[in-house]
Formats: structure tokens, sequence, C-alpha cells
């Protein structure tokens, strides 16, 4: 698990196809790699992968075909920045939300525009995805936890402080880039649970009554 606030930038270094999977070779970019082993988990701008090597300076992952076709990770180049995140400690604070590094699907920027000393971000979401952005719910964009500003029927906005965009990726993005989305976990679970395990029965009052959500008027 990760919390989206990105530790460092990192560089990817190099690129080796390997069928129709690769690994990717990523400068570390300042990240404490210090209690890194073998088989840990780092978010690389939102997907979580595996560490099957490493060194002071960087670390190597391998990505899956399911990965490359999910994610923007198909797209990089050696020498784009990504964004960096070890796997949470349970005794770490959790200043962003709980992100799994399952990305959900690839967004695009639709508008860029400043706003005082902010940036908006109107981001395109695939068929399917709009459905879990809600005002002020929280969204996962390339491993960076943001707080969702609107939500449409098949976009959302945000709104990013300098911190941000100085720290991450996200302050180079521009009208027509792809970016890695992981929806919130909790929206996912509870659209599970209230589809009666999928059966397609929606959110009704006699299930929420069953749920103990609605209970008599006192």
């Amino acid at each position: 698990m990760f919390t989206g606030i990105v530790a460092t930038v990192g560089t990817i270094a190099t690129i080796e196809p390997a069928g129709e999977s690769m690994r990717l070779r990523v400068e570390a970019g300042g990240l404490d790699m210090s209690d890194v082993a073998l088989g840990d988990s780092i978010a690389v701008s939102g997907p979580c992968l595996t560490v099957v090597a490493f060194d002071a300076d960087g670390f190597e992952v391998d990505v899956s075909m399911e990965t490359l076709a999910r994610t923007t990770l198909g797209r990089r180049a050696v020498g784009d920045g990504v964004n960096l995140e070890k796997a949470l400690r349970l005794d770490e604070r959790l200043g962003g939300h709980l992100v799994s590094g399952h990305v959900d699907g690839i967004g695009t920027i639709a508008v860029r525009e400043p706003h005082g000393e902010y940036v908006r971000f109107v981001v395109s979401v695939p068929d399917g995805l709009a459905r879990y952005f809600a005002f002020k719910g929280s969204v996962c964009i390339d491993g960076v936890s943001l707080t969702v500003n609107a939500a449409g029927a098949d976009d959302f906005e945000v709104l990013l402080i300098p911190h941000t965009l100085e720290r991450t990726t996200l302050g180079s993005l521009a009208p027509g880039d792809g970016v890695n989305l992981e929806v919130d976990l909790i929206a996912r679970y509870i659209e599970r649970l209230l589809s009666r395990e999928g059966t397609g029965g929606g959110i009704t009052l006699d299930g929420l009554k069953a749920a103990g959500f609605v209970g008599p008027r006192e």
C-alpha cells in the first residue's frame, strides 16, 4: 500500500524489452535506498512494481504485458521523469489516502490553465470510470494523491498547488498527455457491496435498511 505522497522524482535510465514485457532501470533521484530489499514494492508514477535488482543509486523492475497495456509505462522513454514512492510502513503518517498501486485506467489531460498561483487540470477519463469520482473525493494521478474539485459525466477537475507542481512530474503535464489513474479504494468496495455482490441490484431503500444505513425515525 501507498499514500500518494511522492518522495522524489526519479529518471528512467534504461529500457530493456523482454518479449512482450520489459525491464526498467530507474535512477532513484535521491530516494533513500538504504532500507530497500529485493522483492520490495515501489510505486513508479502510479503502478506498484517489484524491485528485482538495486544499488545505492537506483533499482530495476520488470513491467508485465498487463501493466504495459493498462498504464502509461509503455509510452515512457529513457530520460523521462517518474514519481517514486516506497511502500507504506504501518508506523508512518498517512498524508494522502490509501493507494494500492493498481492503475484503473489511463486518463487524458484535457485542460491546463493557471488559477492564481495554482494550476487547474481537467482530466478526461475512460468509459466506466467517471462514476468513481466525487466532489472532494480522492484520486491518484501518476502516483500523486489529489482531491477532486469537480466531477463530470466523463471527466473531473483537480487544482494543484505550487509544491506539487514543483516536486512531482505533474508540473510538466500538457493537454493531450496521458496519466495513470487509480480511483479511491473505498468507492470500489462500496459499489461492490451495494451491487449485492455483482448481481446488479444497485442501491435500494430495502438494501440500505438491511445494511443498517436507514432506520426508523424517532
